[in-house]
């Protein structure tokens, strides 16, 4: 899409903006007017680009297949960090060795403003933004940078779990059970019986919005203000399947840390509401609070299928999105 044919804001996706609205500058950007064009070119069309973009992407230490890059806003203007600057935003270019790739940054972006929007689910704040061409790249705000420039503490699973390429080969971050990390999140987390229910909402969100890819690097936990830890806001959420063809989930094992599936699940081989309301006993979630968390899953929510249509996805992406959706909801309710 070219950037001058927007008609949604490319952070909220609010209908009658041709630029990021009001209230996404006041969220991602600290209120300033920033454009929702890049000041570079697409790096396959500059030599110049490329280099920069080369150099930037040695300095950030996220892990992940999708190549990261480090952003800062220096005045209006998002550019590249230079060495020795600490970054406030992570920049995400359409990725490689994926279908429809450059649906990527689109989809990642619709994902998690379902999230926030529709199930209120607590999220890094994001932006779709593109190069002078029009090509897009996901943007998100770093929750982990303090005003003063210094970090928060933040641990992810794989950390808590102990796991590492060297102790537990390539596939480290895929080595485990969701009912598993809610049992480290009770360990580490004071407020365990808060954040509990905000694990467990996103665990079922990422099943009903088929994010195959949720391992244990993509949890993490984030230092507060009082120096104790709560699940840090979601990341990384995005409909894996427009892309790949994977499993139901991210982790070996599944939902359990042993091999329980109800009636329901050995039928049709996915998980139903019954294996969630097990998962939710299993890690604590008070039983009289598990049908109300359940709940906004399982209802067909309108708002849904509106922020898929003003979504940056090309009309194809946008059917197969909410065709699988529905599926899955179906499944949630079987």
């Amino acid at each position: 899409m070219k950037p001058d044919e927007i008609k949604y804001c490319p952070g909220t996706l609010a209908e009658g903006h041709t630029t990021y609205s009001p209230s996404c500058l006041r969220n991602m950007f600290n209120g300033k007017k920033v454009s929702h064009i890049l000041p570079y070119e697409y790096p396959q069309h500059s030599e110049e680009v490329a280099e920069l973009f080369l150099e930037n992407r040695k300095r950030i230490s996220i892990s992940g297949i999708q190549e990261k890059l480090s952003c800062i806003l220096e005045k209006n203007t998002l550019r590249l960090t230079k060495e020795g600057e600490q970054g406030t935003y992570i920049f995400k270019p359409i990725p490689r060795d994926l279908k429809k790739v450059d649906q990527v940054p689109a989809n990642e972006h619709l994902t998690m403003q379902i999230a926030k929007q529709v199930y209120g689910l607590h999220t890094a704040e994001n932006a779709l933004i593109f190069f002078k061409d029009g090509s897009p790249a996901y943007i998100t705000k770093r929750f982990d940078v303090k005003k003063d420039g210094g970090k928060w503490g933040k641990e992810d699973l794989a950390t808590l779990a102990g796991k590492t390429k060297d102790n537990a080969g390539a596939n480290f971050k895929y080595e485990y059970s969701y009912e598993e990390i809610g049992r480290l999140i009770q360990k580490f987390v004071p407020a365990w019986k808060v954040e509990i229910e905000k694990y467990f909402s996103l665990v079922v969100f990422n099943f009903l919005f088929s994010n195959g890819d949720a391992h244990l690097k993509n949890f993490s936990l984030l230092e507060s203000s009082q120096g104790d830890y709560f699940l840090s806001p979601a990341y990384d959420l995005i409909n894996t399947r427009l892309h790949v063809d994977d499993a139901d989930f991210a982790l070996n094992k599944g939902l359990f840390a042993d091999s329980f599936k109800s009636d329901e699940y050995k039928k049709s081989r996915h998980p139903s509401k019954a294996d969630f309301i097990e998962f939710a006993k299993r890690m604590g979630v008070i039983e009289t609070r598990i049908k109300k968390l359940l709940n906004p899953f399982l209802k067909q929510q309108p708002l849904v299928e509106t922020l898929v249509n003003r979504s940056f996805l090309s009309p194809t992406n946008k059917r197969g999105y909410l065709l699988m959706y529905n599926t899955r909801r179906n499944l949630l309710n079987s």
